[in-house]
């Protein structure tokens, strides 16, 4: 198994992403950065909640009991709501939250699982690569800029978008699925790394091969200066970026491993 990630700080007080990986799995996560003004409900804040989430979700998916990765984010998701539920108002709706994106290696190949607005990249034929994404967020009513009634209102709702918070039904929610191959490469991104897709007009092929030829340093890199020059369309100028690709193994079929030019790669 080979993993290389990297993580920048946005325009935040602190980098509220998270990555981790295991034998035979990795994940990112991606905190939502609480509005102004807003009583969330909950004494520890953003960072405080991704934190006990990422330990949660690395001991679940590390005790290798094979679970559905859906049941694997809800029984996370319940261990940070036990570490707080004596403390904080978990029926707040604005309570942190979190989005998701794993992998695992599976007998068949990859499962996936991705929740809210991060991404799975799985390898395709040739340099092609497909995209696994969950794009609820993007279709509420009213289209952008929406109102923040509306997110509120919205959030771990049926019709509305989910998000890891204080709700397990959210995971049960997420896309997932199986990816029967042997060509165990992948991907994960928050969506600091997407905007190259949702706002710069790049393919997910090229976001692909330039994880795999030059690194997540590189693409997070490539991010920015895209954000320099063009400006955002909405959200703030620069996002927390994390970008993680690897491959699984050892009995995975490995072909060429990926070749990393400049800094190393953050592991």
């Amino acid at each position: 198994m080979r993993i290389c990630y990297a993580s920048e700080q946005g325009c935040g007080a602190a980098n509220e992403d998270r990555a981790a990986a295991g034998t035979g799995w990795a994940f990112v996560l991606d905190g939502a950065t609480a509005p102004a003004g807003v009583d969330s409900g909950c004494r520890h804040g953003v960072s405080w909640m991704v934190d006990r989430l990422a330990a949660a979700l690395a001991a679940e998916l590390g005790a290798g009991h094979g679970a559905p990765l859906a049941d694997v984010l809800a029984a996370a998701i319940e261990r940070t709501c036990d570490a707080h539920r004596g403390t904080c108002d978990l029926g707040n709706p604005d309570s942190p939250s979190a989005t998701a994106a794993v992998a695992r290696a599976s007998g068949h190949g990859v499962d996936y699982l991705v929740l809210a607005d991060s991404a799975v990249l799985l390898p395709g034929t040739g340099a092609s690569a497909t995209a696994i994404t969950d794009d609820r967020l993007d279709h509420l009513p009213g289209g952008r800029p929406y109102s923040r009634e509306l997110v509120r209102s919205s959030r771990n709702t049926p019709g509305g978008f989910w998000v890891a918070s204080t709700s397990a039904e959210a995971a049960r929610q997420a896309v997932t699925g199986t990816v029967r191959t042997g060509d165990r490469r992948f991907a994960l991104l928050t969506d600091g790394c997407t905007r190259l897709v949702d706002y710069y007009s790049s393919t997910w092929s090229e976001v692909w091969s330039h994880l795999w030829e030059k690194g997540p340093e590189s693409l997070i890199a490539r991010v920015r200066g895209q954000e320099n020059e063009r400006g955002v369309p909405h959200g703030k100028r620069h996002d927390d970026a994390t970008a993680l690709v690897g491959e699984f193994g050892p009995e995975c079929v490995h072909e060429r491993p990926p070749r990393f030019r400049g800094p190393p790669p953050r592991r």
